[in-house]
């Protein structure tokens, strides 16, 4: 934090704003700016805003995307500021050194880091406030520090002196800002650890919520956007006539991913753009076939670079080389697409070398840097409006769309809003990558494991996002590449193959084919040694507490010992990620279309101190039902270098009436917290396949498990 020296001036000119101005480029929400030039704002810190009429705002340095964070990062700051969470306003924060994810190295919401990153630095800035607070009243009654309180927005004073924290905002603002607040202890929580509905949930339900489709600026148009059939092919020419001339048309605008069509309505953009006639160049990437980039995958497997994912644990390779049983497996996970339930869309406004820009990204700084390197501006003359995201999965990470939005926005001299279609959003995405894991073991005469080899042959998304260097480890290439399990020798190599399509981050990275491989492979292996797959778990996880205890819990809740109801079988995983233990069993049966019906999902879940119940349990909802899609019906495939998947026609979600009972136990720890917003997406899909093993006795390793490759496997 700040040494005992730094005043309030210099703590805002390092951290925020001071009320004469903006600092770092920093731009406020609307409602807060408005203050600031009324005079009637004081600002203690970056996170929390106190208004003459009391109005207390909290600003979510992590993007609302449905995950929770508007509601969990103010419950944090408002456990130490002693306020009702509910009777505060939250707003998203501007691009900002202060609001950087430690986790991350940036203003970047993913990875499962909002908790953990906002633990300790949110409650602290809460406190802070609060001690300000008390200061300056103490000062304004010339009573001691220690007379007074700070409690549900008021503060008390000896001899029935009170006052609101706004009225004592101006005199707080005056105290020095604590170095070391007092914190409280977990056993003194009155709001962290409690079951509070969601903040957002009011605005969402009476439609007031703006997420970035909802966007409208004065005298706005649109666009739309057409881009090769083929990513990363470039036009050679375009006829632009009849589109030009189409009613309600105001320019079409060719820009480096495309050509857009601008209109004074989203339809009418769509309709014209379909009368373009456009040559393209679609480059190397003509050539490109799912199943080709699956097999130039294997080949690199063999005759790639190995990078060692960690150092190796005795002689696994002669472990198993002189093993009773010896057992190889090879397992295949397809590319994704993110496809959130609203596509692709900003809005900008560029005009008098300056830009704004309004929309949902997980990436502020991303989009700040960006345009302005793509207007050729000062990263501080971009301003930056977060509205609510209606999903993000990692996608929203990615800067192609603001920045289109943006250059188009120039080019017309207008504000305008870019809106991709569904088939723009499905064809166009940055994809989760292609996972093809290779593991052998070797057992012994009891069928317990002696050595085992994993490798993973996979692109790097840090080498094309963040420019990581060639054949430089990745690190979320190889999340939960190591298993847990105790096994005297082993090897874990990883080989980094470009398979020529762009690809991103996609919930639960590289888990979701890491996990599948490992928690696929232990039911093989105990399936080879004659063993109970959760037992067979158990004798390997010595030591290992937490693993333990969220694979007893599960399975006791499940009921597994007493079996599945008849038809039905049970499928069990475990995982580490996120800081969180996850175990999963579910229950599954077979329909008469031979698609696996999942019955029932059990999770427990040890995730470190909470702080909200609600919330946790939410995202384990959500995980199962996305992992459930990833598994059982969907995937991306490539074919003269086209996505064959346009719509949820071809790239089916899992319904409604499809989703299982989902039952939830949640351990009690005072461990510091995980994540848990990705860990179960993951985790399902080696329970899933390892329950279609036991009922059907076919084992599937490449996913998707559709009843087609049940009959083939």
């Amino acid at each position: 934090m700040m040494s005992t020296e730094t005043n309030r001036r210099d703590f805002l000119k390092t951290t925020s704003i001071a009320t004469s101005g903006l600092m770092m480029g920093v731009v406020l929400p609307s409602t807060v700016s408005k203050s600031i030039a009324a005079g009637t704002l004081h600002t203690p810190n970056a996170w929390v805003h106190i208004a003459d009429d009391n109005t207390i705002t909290l600003l979510s340095a992590r993007s609302e995307m449905g995950q929770g964070v508007y509601t969990s990062m103010p419950m944090l700051i408002a456990e130490e500021l002693n306020v009702d969470v509910n009777k505060v306003v939250i707003s998203a924060a501007p691009p900002g050194a202060v609001y950087v994810n430690a986790l991350l190295g940036a203003m970047i919401t993913g990875g499962s880091t909002s908790v953990r990153d906002g633990w300790e630095k949110l409650r602290i800035a809460g406190a802070q406030v609060r001690e300000m607070l008390v200061a300056g009243a103490a000062a304004e009654w010339g009573v001691p520090v220690a007379s007074v309180k700070a409690e549900n927005g008021m503060l008390t004073g000896p001899g029935g002196k009170k006052a609101t924290y706004g009225q004592m905002a101006e005199a707080a603002s005056k105290q020095p800002v604590p170095e070391k607040p007092a914190i409280k202890a977990p056993k003194d929580f009155r709001v962290v650890g409690k079951r509070i509905v969601r903040t957002d949930a009011p605005a969402k339900v009476n439609g007031t919520a703006e997420f970035g489709i909802d966007v409208r600026l004065p005298g706005m148009v649109y666009a739309s956007l057409e881009q090769s059939p083929v990513i990363g092919g470039k036009v050679v020419r375009v006829d632009s006539s009849a589109a030009k001339a189409m009613p309600g048309v105001v320019d079409v605008i060719e820009i480096p991913d495309g050509v857009a069509v601008v209109a004074n309505s989203y339809w009418g953009a769509v309709k014209a753009r379909r009368a373009l006639k456009i040559d393209w160049d679609f480059g190397a990437g003509a050539n490109l076939s799912s199943d080709g980039m699956i097999e130039t995958h294997r080949q690199a497997s063999s005759t790639g670079k190995v990078l060692p994912i960690q150092p190796a644990k005795g002689d696994a390779l002669g472990a198993i080389g002189g093993s009773a049983k010896k057992l190889s497996a090879t397992y295949i996970t397809p590319l994704q697409s993110h496809s959130p339930m609203e596509p692709m869309n900003f809005t900008a406004h560029v005009t008098g070398g300056k830009a704004l820009l309004v929309g949902p990204t997980q990436f502020q700084q991303g989009v700040q840097g960006a345009v302005a390197a793509s207007l050729g501006i000062k990263p501080e003359d971009v301003q930056v409006q977060t509205t609510f995201l209606g999903g993000g999965f990692g996608r929203r990470i990615e800067l192609d769309f603001p920045v289109q939005a943006a250059l188009i926005s120039k080019a017309v001299k207008l504000p305008v809003k870019l809106v991709w279609s569904r088939e723009d959003d499905m064809t166009h995405d940055f994809y989760r990558p292609i996972g093809f894991n290779q593991i052998n073991a070797g057992l012994d005469a009891n069928g317990m494991p002696v050595g085992l080899h994993f490798k993973l042959t996979s692109q790097s998304i840090t080498q094309r996002a963040f420019g990581l260097p060639k054949d430089t480890m990745d690190p979320f290439m190889v999340e939960a590449a190591v298993a847990p399990y105790n096994i005297a020798n082993t090897q874990h190599d990883l080989v980094i193959h470009d398979a020529g399509l762009r690809v991103g981050y996609w919930r639960g990275v590289s888990h979701n084919m890491n996990v599948f491989a490992n928690e696929s492979f232990v039911d093989e292996m105990a399936l080879a040694a004659g063993k109970d797959p959760v037992e067979y778990r158990f004798a390997m996880l010595e030591g290992k507490p937490r693993f333990q205890n969220v694979l007893k819990l599960a399975t006791e809740k499940a009921g597994y010992k007493k079996g599945a109801a008849k038809g039905n079988a049970m499928g069990v995983s475990i995982m580490e990620g996120y800081d969180s233990y996850v175990a999963v069993v579910t229950e599954i049966n077979l329909g008469a279309d031979g698609e696996v019906k999942v019955v029932k999902a059990t999770v427990a879940a040890d995730i470190g101190m909470i702080v909200n119940p609600e919330i946790v349990e939410q995202q384990i909802q959500s995980s199962v039902i996305m992992g459930m899609g990833t598994t059982l019906k969907h995937s991306i495939t490539l074919a003269n270098g086209r996505v064959q998947q346009t719509n949820f026609n071809t790239y089916p979600m899992v319904r409604t009436n499809e989703a299982p009972l989902v039952d939830i136990v949640l351990v009690k720890s005072s461990e510091k917290p995980g994540g848990i917003g990705e860990p179960v997406t993951a985790a399902i899909v080696p329970a899933l396949a390892n329950a279609v093993a036991k009922l059907t006795g076919k084992r599937v390793r490449t996913l998707p498990i559709t009843g087609k490759a049940i009959q083939q496997a």
